[in-house]
């Protein structure tokens, strides 16, 4: 095997490598594309995608002769410099995760290797005449063409996101201040680096409250928060003295993921069930009770709805015998355990959360390339809210729990739901046509229930649920409508 076969498929390899990092990190665990802190990362990734794409389909079938040898040797320089200014931008916007790290240190081993090893025929490939000499390496070709097309496909995406988070960083989104008390409280949020929580905690912060937020990783929270909130790891750090006025409970690990066997649904349960009972445990003993604890569920409380049904499922409806039904039931059992000590307790179930983060970047992704189109049969309904109704309901709560006053003690169910719930077709043409994509190739069910087994209820079948709580109080939302929702997150 020669150093050019080598170099190629090395580049194979960081093709995958890249892959891998884009996707788990940067869109699916960093959701980097919905963090106004990562404008200037994303452009500096979509100019070393675009690299990377003219690498990758100019060297799968190509040599580079006379002056375009040292061309290619300018644009490895170009590549290695945008990737240390990357490294300074990712330390200074953010706190990386340790998988992130060690990717990010593999692929530079790998790419400093295929790098050299190209460098070596420079020599040789300049003393000829000046030229692209086609020399094809079979499916290693394809491949690296292939790879080509996919990073400058993300380039484009990052490069799009990039100046959308530079758009919103010079307007702002239309978003009226939340008022969630006139008294200046202490708020305990558990799950407070995740999408709902991030929102809510600036919301928070604006208000003028202190923020307790309870994390598996402390330091990155205060990273993310501006050290302008106390993070915890464990309920033991905060003693029975300690005052706490509000608890709001929206930790929970990812419900998509591996399929739910026995070991993925007790995991699910620790995460939610288990750490509430912590809470409330804390609770207990505190010496100032909160007031209101607000805890997160979910409208997969209702289990499963005929496709086709048109009742619109209301707090008072019923839950049904299948997994997901009884995870909410429990959870919110368990957080109910806390009106026993005087406090009043919300459970507030959640539809799809829409906005800048949470599902809906991966669901708009095929959307975006112009692959969308309905999931199954497309008639499931999709309930759904946008963030921002979420923490306003939230502060909707907060204040009719300080009208009812002592009389207020006991348990309460909220619909977390926009008026308008729409089918899973309807969502997609919707999303489509608001990014003027079009959205005409279905994605059929079988093989995600092969792929999901019941885990794919959850996309396969769907809950007409209304805001009927909200609703009776008064809540007005901001965004009533799907095309409201998704146009102000364009």
């Amino acid at each position: 095997m020669n150093t050019h076969t080598l170099a190629l498929q090395l580049m194979a390899a960081q093709g995958c490598l890249g892959a891998f990092d884009t996707l788990y990190h940067h869109e699916l665990t960093e959701t980097l594309a919905q963090k106004t802190t990562a404008r200037q990362e994303l452009g500096i990734h979509a100019l070393r995608a675009l690299i990377y794409a003219a690498l990758f389909v100019g060297l799968a079938c190509w040599e580079w002769h006379g002056v375009l040898a040292y061309l290619l040797l300018a644009v490895f320089a170009v590549e290695i410099g945008l990737t240390l200014w990357d490294f300074v931008v990712e330390d200074r916007s953010r706190l990386l995760p340790a998988t992130e790290r060690v990717t990010h240190t593999v692929l530079a081993i790998n790419g400093g290797a295929f790098i050299t090893l190209l460098a070596l025929n420079v020599a040789a490939w300049a003393a000829l005449p000046t030229g692209l000499s086609f020399n094809a390496h079979g499916w290693l070709s394809v491949f690296l063409a292939l790879c080509g097309v996919g990073v400058g496909l993300s380039g484009v995406r990052d490069g799009l996101a990039a100046l959308r988070l530079g758009r919103l960083a010079e307007g702002g989104r239309d978003t009226a201040p939340v008022v969630f008390d006139a008294v200046k409280r202490t708020v305990l949020v558990t799950g407070a680096t995740g999408f709902v929580g991030r929102n809510l905690v600036g919301a928070l912060l604006r208000d003028g409250h202190q923020v307790i937020a309870l994390t598996r990783q402390a330091r990155q929270a205060a990273w993310t928060f501006g050290g302008k909130v106390r993070c915890i790891e464990a309920m033991d750090e905060l003693t029975s003295a300690t005052r706490v006025d509000v608890v709001v409970n929206l930790a929970g690990a990812r419900i998509l993921g591996p399929r739910w066997n026995a070991g993925r649904k007790e995991a699910l349960r620790r995460s939610r069930v288990a750490l509430t009972r912590r809470v409330v445990a804390w609770i207990a003993r505190a010496e100032h009770k909160p007031f209101l604890f607000l805890s997160a569920s979910a409208i997969g409380y209702y289990g499963i709805q005929a496709i086709g049904d048109q009742a619109a499922l209301t707090e008072s409806a019923p839950p049904q015998p299948v997994f997901m039904s009884d995870l909410c039931r429990e959870w919110e059992e368990a957080a109910g355990e806390a009106a026993q000590y005087g406090v009043r307790v919300e459970c507030m179930r959640f539809g799809l959360v829409l906005g800048m983060g949470g599902a809906l970047p991966m669901m708009l992704l095929p959307v975006m390339l112009g692959l969308g189109g309905r999931l199954g049969s497309g008639r499931q309904w999709l309930s759904w809210i946008h963030v921002d109704d979420v923490v306003r309901a939230m502060a909707h709560r907060w204040q009719q729990a300080l009208r009812a006053g002592q009389s207020g003690a006991g348990a309460g169910v909220t619909n977390f739901t926009a008026p308008e719930c729409v089918s899973q077709a309807d969502f997609s043409r919707t999303a489509a046509r608001v990014w003027h994509r079009p959205a005409i190739l279905p994605t059929p069910g079988w093989p995600m229930r092969l792929a999901l087994g019941e885990q794919a209820d959850l996309l396969l079948e769907g809950q007409r649920v209304a805001p009927a709580r909200l609703e009776r109080e008064g809540f007005t939302f901001r965004y009533p409508t799907l095309e409201q929702a998704l146009r102000s997150l364009k």
